[in-house]
Order: C-alpha cells, then structure tokens, then sequence
C-alpha cells in the first residue's frame, strides 16, 4: 500500500507529511470534576477529568509530607475502535500508558507546593484512530489547567513517523498500523524540555532526529492550540461573571 502517494506527496487521508490532523479542544465537559477537557485529533477522540488536590484518599498509602501524589487512570471505551472484542480491565497496555501519562503530567505538576494531598487522573479514549497516547496527554494538560493545578508549563504531546521514505505527522491508524517506526515525544513547550520519548522501532540516528524534531514542532504547535483554547474560555468566563 503506498501510504505517501509518490507523484501527489499527499498522504492516504489527503494530508501533507508535515501536516497535523485537526485539532479541538474543549474545557469544562465533565460537571462533578474539579477539572476535565475533551481532546481531539482528527478521529481520535479523548476525555479527561481531574480531582484534586484533595485529601489522599487510599488508606495505608505512603504519603509524602513534600508534595502531592499523582494518580493516574488511562482507560478505551469498548466501543474506541472497530474491534469489538472486550478488553480486560487493567491490561498490561492500560496500565503502561496510565504510568505513562503520570510521569509526564508529574514532570509539568508543581507538587511540592500541595504537600500530604492527591492529584487523580481519570483518561478515556472515546474514540480512537492513531495517535491515541499523545491525545490523551493533551486532553489531561487541558483538564489540569481546567482545574486550576498549578503547572511550569504545560505539557504537550504528539507522534511521528517514517513510511515510504518520508517523516510524517501526527500518525493516524492506518499509518500506525503499518509498522514503521513511531516516535512519541511530549514536551514542556516554554522550557523546551523533553519528558516523554517512546519509540516502536529502531531508525538510523540522522532520520531519528528528523523525525524526532518533527513531533517537536508537532507538540508546539498543539502548545499553542491549547493556550488559545484556555485564553478563549478564561475570557467567556470574565464575561458570564460581568
């Protein structure tokens, strides 16, 4: 299948290779939330809601007199995908990617300034099609800052890929599916600081740079999206307030 077509350069969904999906974002959908955000990329499609800080909540956790735990709980919607076949609740994949989003969430987190409290994270992919780690992430920065959680900056993810050649964008799932190589980075934008890089498969080092700086400018561009979505709702709140 050619996945970049060799005389257009346009990819199978009409995209360029440097070119990301549509982005949309939308703070405030979850109403018993502290804080919560829907977040989609193209089809992908990702709800977030945090609680916090509050008390810590499980008996018998160690709770650190310094800062505050964070808690993360990534989860797929039976009906995410075309596969109907129901996943088991607490698989290897869904507890992989929860550590995932906590440990990057927690490199943004100023936890040291909400001691002996917690933080959760509750993330489900309503719809999926590529892409779906990174939209989470994204989803759980809105959400965050939705709630009011202090961060140094907000964190943002997005995926790149190598097919046919050439660096893409922001995978969808038949790119994803192909089997190439897939780098997904997260950043803290403002600092230029990488806290998230996984990668699928092993690519020489010029074209993994490539690639790399690829998503980079992938999740700066997703960090300016989301400031405008936050600007966009800080300013509808002034105004029910006036």
């Amino acid at each position: 299948m050619e996945y970049v077509n060799p005389l257009t350069g346009f990819r199978v969904d009409g995209r360029r290779p440097n070119e990301m999906r549509q982005l949309k974002g939308e703070v405030g959908v979850v109403a018993r939330a502290d804080g919560s955000a829907m977040f989609e990329m193209g089809n992908t499609r990702v709800i977030a809601a945090v609680y916090g800080p509050r008390e810590v909540q499980i008996k018998g956790q160690q709770v650190s007199s310094e800062e505050a735990l964070v808690r993360c709980e990534y989860r797929m919607a039976d009906f995410s995908t075309g596969d109907r076949r129901r996943k088991p609740k607490g698989d290897r994949r869904s507890t992989e990617i929860s550590l995932v989003i906590r440990q990057t969430m927690e490199a943004s987190i100023l936890t040291h300034l909400m001691p002996r409290s917690q933080i959760d994270i509750f993330v489900q992919v309503l719809q999926a099609d590529g892409g779906t780690r990174a939209a989470c992430i994204n989803a759980a920065t809105l959400a965050l800052a939705d709630a009011g959680i202090p961060m140094r900056d907000i964190v943002t993810s997005c995926s790149a890929g190598y097919l046919c050649s050439t660096p893409l964008l922001d995978l969808n799932y038949i790119e994803d599916s192909a089997g190439g190589p897939d780098v997904t980075v997260g950043i803290l934008a403002k600092m230029d600081k990488v806290t998230l890089l996984q990668m699928d498969a092993k690519l020489p080092m010029d074209t993994f740079e490539t690639v790399m700086e690829l998503a980079i400018e992938g999740c700066k561009a997703i960090a300016k999206y989301i400031r405008e979505v936050l600007l966009e709702n800080t300013k509808r709140l002034e105004c029910q307030r006036g």
